[in-house]
């Protein structure tokens, strides 16, 4: 078979604000308190989360710029090849215009407020539910007028959970490419999430406590998972992958 289940790695932690975040949602009428550049908001519970696919899309970004991969030939510039060998494809998936397709080993999916965070948050003094509202002043360079612009954003200390998902398809890949979602988590951290980067917003920490494999025979039903504990953030979680997946 050509994409066989070997069995899947689940990380799970949590993702800590150490700026405040701001990654934009959609305008819908009236907006809260006014603001013209609201966060992206669960519709039904009004809280803001941090969508999987912003997590995915910086990582894999990261990572080509790191191997110093060719992004010519797209319509969105970035990487996509046909190699099933290469290390940003295999992982993050491929679409070709000859339709051969790479499908993707992770999965991230969206990072929701802890209990705590949410608790903390809502006690805030602030017009606005879970968020902060920040103005900045443009500067006319002459004359120094200030053009005021008003951003929400969630603010630093707030903490969602945390969670992607690897599926094992080739025995001879998983550490590699396990050790390249540790690094491509690392640059993130000393990056940024979500727009306005260069002023400030959207660094954070992630911190990964467990990683949890289910191997092809507990699906199964022949085994049970097995789980090991990470201390030590991203970098625990790196120095830990021979034994994850030895174990």
């Amino acid at each position: 078979m050509e994409r066989p289940i070997l069995g899947k790695y689940i990380i799970k932690g949590k993702i800590i604000l150490e700026t405040g975040l701001r990654i934009g949602g959609q305008e819908l009428g009236v907006n809260i308190g006014g603001i013209d550049n609201p966060v992206i908001r669960n519709p039904l519970t009004g809280e803001p989360y941090i969508p999987g696919s912003s997590v995915k899309g910086k990582m894999r970004s990261l990572m080509e710029r790191l191997l110093n991969l060719d992004i010519s030939g797209n319509k969105v510039r970035r990487h996509e090849c046909e190699e099933r060998e290469c290390k940003v494809c295999r992982v993050f998936g491929s679409t070709s215009k000859e339709g051969n397709n790479i499908p993707s080993r992770l999965l991230v999916r969206d990072a929701f407020l802890t209990e705590d965070s949410k608790t903390k948050l809502l006690s805030m003094e602030t017009d606005l539910p879970y968020t902060e509202w920040k103005t900045e002043n443009a500067l006319d360079r002459v004359t120094c007028k200030a053009d005021p612009r008003s951003f929400e954003r969630i603010p630093a200390g707030a903490e969602f959970e945390f969670e992607i998902i690897y599926t094992a398809e080739n025995e001879k890949h998983i550490k590699e490419d396990l050790e390249n979602i540790a690094t491509a988590l690392e640059l993130l951290e000393d990056d940024y999430l979500g727009g306005n980067g260069s002023r400030g917003y959207g660094k954070v920490k992630f911190s990964i406590e467990k990683v949890i494999f289910k191997s092809a025979d507990y699906y199964k039903g022949e085994g049970t998972p097995v789980e090991k504990e990470v201390k030590g953030g991203v970098e625990g979680f790196k120095k830990a992958i021979p034994e994850i997946v030895k174990g």
